[in-house]
This record gives structure tokens, C-alpha cells and sequence, in this order.
């Protein structure tokens, strides 16, 4: 289940929580959407072709737009309209709109375990003393994943949520100054290896993996071995992880 060190349990303070494709399934539902670009593009081009273009503007778009659900309806919109050389039909426009548009109430549900496992973390983690706390800390556009956690029912079990646009080594150790820590007293709990496991190993917290079956194709990343990295093979995994012996 892991690689690396023992996780020292006894001085975190921080557990760290990524939320889409963590907590929730997302990108499945970008995926559904996507799916649907390609087959009202077939007759100017190959899926292949684009979503190879649908990537490039989502590229293209990413310093000015960000990430979320308005960014991506807006790169498949302006792919829509590219691929096609202008040629789509507006009802075609409008129900992609439409579908972009779905995204923004999307189902939180959190995954099998996700509930769970953070109940019973938060319970024993609460127990150990310390001031220790769990947090939610996730990149995205703020309303939109204020909303996520509303309507998922996971709100109560964080002590703080830290959202933010990006997500990279200079924004954990910001998290990390901001709840008082040492990075060393954080563990980042992830899908992505860029967003958040990688970014946490470089500013020195500790990170455990725990990837999701879709990964989006800007978040694709390559992995590497690290003595302060744990690999999970589910979300549940945490509590062994943490809690290695089940009378601590």
C-alpha cells in the first residue's frame, strides 16, 4: 500500500483534502460532455482531432479562464466554433451551452468510503488533541466549488477550506502559513499528481495518492517514487495509513 518512510503520525497536525475526483466524482462529467462535442463535430472532424483541439484551447485558455465548469464551456464553445469553421448550427451551440451550463449543479456525491473514512478521521483525529485539523484545500472557481461542498453534505467535517485558482508548491506552503504549520506537519491527501501530490512533496509536507479512474488531460502527470509519498489503493486506506495499529 505504500512506498517510502512510516507516516509520522504522532506529529501531523494537517490532513490536507483535494475535493473533485477525491472527494467527488468530476471529471467523469466533463467527460460526458466532451463525448458529446466529438459526436456534433463528426462531420468536420475525427474525434481524435477534436479533442486534440478541444486540449489545445483549453491550453490556450488556462492563464486567463482558469479551471471550473464556465472555463470549459467556454474552450468547448470556441472549439465548437473553430473545428467546425463556424458551421455549426445554433441549436448544436445551444445544447452544448446547455450542457456546460449542467455542469455548474453537477451531483457532489461523495465516492464509496469518502464519508465514511472522514467521519471517523475527524473523530480520532479530533480525540488526539494538538490543535490538529482537517481541511479542505482545492483549486477552481469559488463559487462554483463552494457549491460542490454545499450540496455534497462534507462541509462539517473540515475545520477550514482553502480554495484557490492554482495549485502548486508556493500555494501549500501558503496553506501551511496560514494554519500555523511546518510543511512537515501536513499530509496532502490527492488524485492528481500534479496538483497536489507534487506540489506538496516539493514544499516538503507529506502526500498520499489516491488516484481516480479519469484523470483530465491537463492534470496528466509523470509520477515518481518519494520517501514522504504514499500510494492508496482507496480512499479508506487512510485510516491504516494514519492509524497503522488499530489500539492507537
Amino acid at each position: 500500500m505504500t512506498n517510502g518512510s512510516d507516516l509520522p503520525g504522532t506529529s501531523l497536525k494537517v490532513i490536507a483534502f483535494d475535493a473533485d475526483d477525491t472527494l467527488w466524482d468530476c471529471q467523469s462529467h466533463f467527460e460526458a460532455v466532451e463525448r458529446r462535442l466529438y459526436e456534433l463535430l463528426s462531420p468536420w472532424c475525427s474525434a481524435p482531432e477534436a479533442a486534440k483541439a478541444l486540449f489545445a484551447t483549453e491550453r490556450d485558455n488556462m492563464a486567463a479562464l482558469g479551471y471550473g465548469s464556465k472555463a470549459f464551456t467556454l474552450s468547448v464553445l470556441e472549439t465548437a466554433l473553430g473545428a467546425s469553421h463556424g458551421q455549426m448550427a445554433q441549436p448544436a451551440l445551444a445544447e452544448l451551452l446547455a450542457l456546460g451550463k449542467s455542469l455548474l449543479s453537477m451531483p457532489a456525491t461523495p465516492l464509496p468510503g469518502v464519508a465514511a473514512t472522514l467521519g471517523r478521521l475527524r473523530s480520532r483525529w479530533r480525540n488526539a488533541g494538538g490543535g490538529r485539523q482537517m481541511v479542505a484545500f482545492t483549486k477552481g472557481e469559488l463559487q462554483e466549488q463552494e457549491n460542490k461542498f454545499h450540496r455534497s453534505g462534507l462541509e462539517p467535517m473540515f475545520d477550514h477550506i482553502e480554495i484557490v485558482s492554482a495549485k502548486g508548491e508556493a500555494e501549500c506552503r501558503a496553506l501551511c502559513a496560514k494554519l500555523g504549520v511546518r510543511p512537515e506537519e501536513l499530509l496532502m491527501v490527492g488524485n492528481s499528481f500534479k496538483s497536489d501530490i507534487d506540489p506538496a512533496l516539493a514544499a516538503g509536507a507529506w502526500a498520499a495518492y489516491v488516484p481516480f479512474h479519469v484523470t483530465w488531460q491537463l492534470e496528466h502527470s509523470e509520477e515518481y517514487d518519494h520517501e514522504r509519498l504514499f500510494r492508496l489503493s482507496s480512499f479508506s486506506d487512510l485510516l491504516k495509513l494514519i492509524w497503522p495499529h488499530p489500539s492507537e
